[in-house]
């Protein structure tokens, strides 16, 4: 009876070895990912350098809405009536305002958009645009006003 509470006894250290080892190793070979974070951009301007508005008064409502621009794309003519940035996470997108003004974003880089300033997005690479936009609107809002009386160029 004692030899196998002793064979109990060095078995289960044994796996308690065993599994300190096993756990050792796959922390050495995975090693703890810490959390980053990397602020893109902290502003109170749009991209053109213009000063943005104040909130709007009442209930906000946050829209998120993701845009793909064919190569050769280019979006209208338009305004945005709120608040507007976003992440370009693929391709390069060039903004034009109204003045001439341009904005070339590349892949990984945050914009801050025009508010209230009629502009247009072209997409003059040879691979579609992908490019996650961030709205701070109310109910009822348009996030963008169409302005088809002015012709692309």
């Amino acid at each position: 009876m004692h030899w196998m509470m002793t064979a109990t006894l060095i078995c289960g250290i044994a796996t308690v070895s065993l599994t300190a080892c096993t756990q050792a190793q796959a922390q050495k070979d995975n090693p703890v990912q810490k959390v980053e974070s990397t602020e893109l951009i902290r502003t109170s301007q749009s991209w053109d350098g213009v000063e943005l508005p104040d909130y709007l008064q009442g209930r906000p409502e946050l829209v998120a809405v993701k845009y793909v621009f064919p190569a050769g794309q280019k979006l209208g003519w338009h305004h945005h009536p709120v608040m507007n940035y976003g992440i370009l996470v693929q391709g390069e997108l060039t903004i034009i305002g109204q003045d001439g003004k341009e904005k070339v974003v590349h892949e990984g880089e945050p914009v801050v958009e025009m508010v209230n300033t009629i502009h247009h997005g072209e997409n003059r690479g040879n691979k579609p645009v992908i490019l996650y936009m961030f709205y701070l609107s109310q109910k009822d809002l348009p996030l963008a006003v169409q302005h088809p009386e002015i012709p692309l160029e």
